[in-house]
């Protein structure tokens, strides 16, 4: 295969990355709390190993070294529920799973069987002390203050624990679509929280539906080069012979 070809391929491995991420958007427009993604692409130059006469020239690849996470907040939707909260700004809700304390946006809460404040996937959040939350039958008004404060006419039950992160670019999506990183969480000094409210995705439909046409029409494009180049190449093989006279 020809240089050209080479870096048309690159273009389309590239594109093919990029559609996943669209795809993977699409597929979250509706998941509460879901931050939207996008490839980060370079170009990579690599010295011509051609004959002399060119031999300076660059030829340039692309390539897609990284996603980036759209970290604007999502609408917020009221529902009236006691138990769905939403981050307004910086922050994220701490949770104890199997594999260790996870982070989201997802405030989406319910009580377990045991009286427990757990997440749709079943597993606690934790407070700013690093402990499980616990309702008593009798806890029937369940209030939870901006700062995020839970009460119920009994008392004080906790604070939740809503931290923040210096690169939030770091956080890798972990099992039960959490978030996990190795940079040690800060508590928020002063979060808002909204009770009763969900943060909705900030996927926007639209942008990326023109994005997906966008990238669709740029593999064609790409394509519709390798092909050329193909049949470029075919046609020097079969004149070939004709150019040197047989020999």
């Amino acid at each position: 295969m020809e240089t050209t070809s080479y870096i048309a391929l690159s273009r389309q491995s590239a594109l093919r990355n990029e559609m996943s991420a669209i795809a993977n958007n699409m597929a979250n427009m509706n998941t509460t709390g879901y931050k939207g993604e996008r490839m980060l692409f370079v170009d990579q130059l690599m010295r011509s190993r051609s004959d002399a006469s060119i031999a300076d020239q660059n030829l340039s690849y692309v390539r897609d070294i990284a996603s980036f996470r759209n970290t604007m907040d999502g609408p917020l939707t009221q529902t009236s529920n006691p138990l769905d909260l939403a981050i307004r700004e910086d922050g994220y809700f701490a949770v104890q799973t199997a594999g260790g304390e996870r982070y989201t946006r997802n405030g989406s809460l319910t009580l377990d069987a045991g009286g427990q404040l757990v997440t749709q996937q079943g597993d606690p959040v934790l407070t700013d002390a690093g402990t499980p939350v616990f309702f008593a039958p009798e806890d029937t008004q369940i209030s939870i203050a901006t700062d995020g404060t839970i009460s119920t006419e009994n008392g004080e039950l906790g604070k939740l624990k809503i931290v923040s992160f210096t690169n939030q670019q770091d956080m890798f999506r972990a099992e039960g679509g959490y978030f996990a990183t190795n940079e040690e969480p800060t508590i928020v000094a002063s979060p808002r929280v909204a009770q009763g409210m969900v943060e909705g995705s900030n996927v926007e439909p639209i942008i990326e539906m023109a994005r997906m046409m966008e990238v669709s029409r740029q593999y064609m494009s790409a394509q519709k080069m390798i092909d050329n180049e193909d049949d470029r190449i075919r046609r020097m093989v079969r004149e070939l012979p004709s150019l040197t006279g047989g020999q």
